[in-house]
């Protein structure tokens, strides 16, 4: 891997309306309950990622330097031209095996139909190589470039410990777990996907059979009762629509619901990390209920770290933005390999051949970024 330029980030979160990038450390914490009161005793701000179980550490950075763009970021230069954007890429494993995914999406659809489970996101993942080592900052520089809303993050995941020893998460989701600006909190959760087509006219009417399904609009329901549930103590107002809209991607179709609401006098102090803590897993990427979903995914899958976690930041106001990890991969550290992951919300009526392609078509997020097929 060829040495990085001065103003490379360690962090930062490309968003439509917004952008943050930092630079250095000035401490690192392990747990959100060390990172809230970091903030609470002065901090400027705190980024990084919450892993998809809570309980595990966590991969947060009182930055050093601090650089907030009114829009999307730009990728750097030096990962467009030259040495920095050479990027040979090759896959080399999957885990599971497409058949096995299936069998377990099978499994989990029996599961849900005599027990009180009544949904699960299942993920499989693939395994990437490189050579001559990657950058992730140009992976995250690809992933800006090729999306619709110019969305796209990284974060170091050193703070985690030993395991996660100069690991960097990278990806670009378009799901929005919690947003914080003054009083005002936000969310927009996506469940319920159809993969695109190049067929514009088929895609089109493709786009629109997800909106009426049943099955996803049930599994979509499934979310925005979650964050009913947790949101509305804390508002004074609180607005979800009854029928979500359709959102996209180059790769995918979702269902999403714009969610917005005034948080309460009483919960005014209630920081962005607050939030996120309160809100995260949804069942959008874990399941319902909760602990049932958990159980299930921690028995058929590989440690999932942060992927399906949440990768963002919080400033010292509690204003704060933080997506959910999906559409991301974990580089190694030295950048000699990587693991890409997706999923796909399972409920009764899922079809399990239908599912695997839903992760042939998310995982394209990654591979075309990195010049691989999904």
């Amino acid at each position: 891997m060829s040495s990085a330029p001065a103003t490379a980030p360690d962090f930062l979160l490309s968003r439509a309306h917004g952008s943050v990038r930092t630079q250095g450390a000035r401490r690192t914490f392990n747990s959100i309950a060390a990172a809230k009161q970091a903030l609470s005793q002065g901090a400027d701000m705190v980024v990084g990622a919450i892993p998809f179980n809570p309980e595990h550490p966590c991969a947060l950075t009182e930055p050093e330097r601090i650089i907030r763009e009114d829009g999307p970021l730009e990728p750097h230069a030096y990962y467009r031209h030259g040495e920095g954007a050479a990027l040979h890429a090759s896959l080399i494993a999957l885990d599971p095996p497409l058949e096995e995914h299936e069998r377990r999406v099978a499994a989990a659809v029996a599961t849900i139909k005599k027990t009180a489970l009544q949904k699960v996101v299942l993920a499989r993942s693939v395994k990437i190589a490189f050579d001559p080592p990657v950058d992730p900052r140009l992976i995250a520089a690809r992933l800006i470039d090729l999306s619709i809303d110019r969305d796209g993050f990284i974060a170091d995941l050193t703070p985690a410990g030993p395991a996660y020893q100069g690991h960097w998460l990278v990806g670009s989701s378009p799901e929005v777990l919690v947003k914080k600006q003054g009083s005002t909190v936000s969310a927009y959760p996506l469940a319920g996907s159809l993969p695109r087509v190049n067929d514009p006219v088929q895609d089109r009417i493709n786009a629109e059979e997800l909106r009426r399904s049943t099955k996803n609009l049930a599994e979509h329901a499934f979310v925005t009762a979650h964050l009913r549930n947790l949101l509305q103590p804390l508002c004074s107002s609180l607005s979800i629509p009854s029928y979500p809209e359709l959102t996209r991607t180059n790769e995918m179709w979702h269902l999403a619901t714009p969610i917005s609401g005034t948080l309460s006098p009483e919960y005014a102090q209630l920081t962005a990390l607050d939030l996120a803590q309160r809100c995260h897993p949804t069942p959008a990427i874990c399941g319902t209920p909760t602990d049932a979903a958990r159980c299930v995914i921690e028995e058929a899958e590989a440690p999932r770290g942060f992927y399906a976690g949440a990768v963002g930041w919080c400033d010292s106001s509690g204003d704060g933005e933080f997506m959910v990890a999906i559409r991301c991969a974990e580089v190694s550290a030295g950048g000699h390999s990587a693991v890409a992951w997706a999923g796909g919300g399972i409920v009764a009526h899922s079809d399990p051949a239908e599912e695997v392609a839903e992760t042939s078509a998310k995982l394209r997020t990654i591979m075309n970024a990195l010049g691989l097929r999904s």
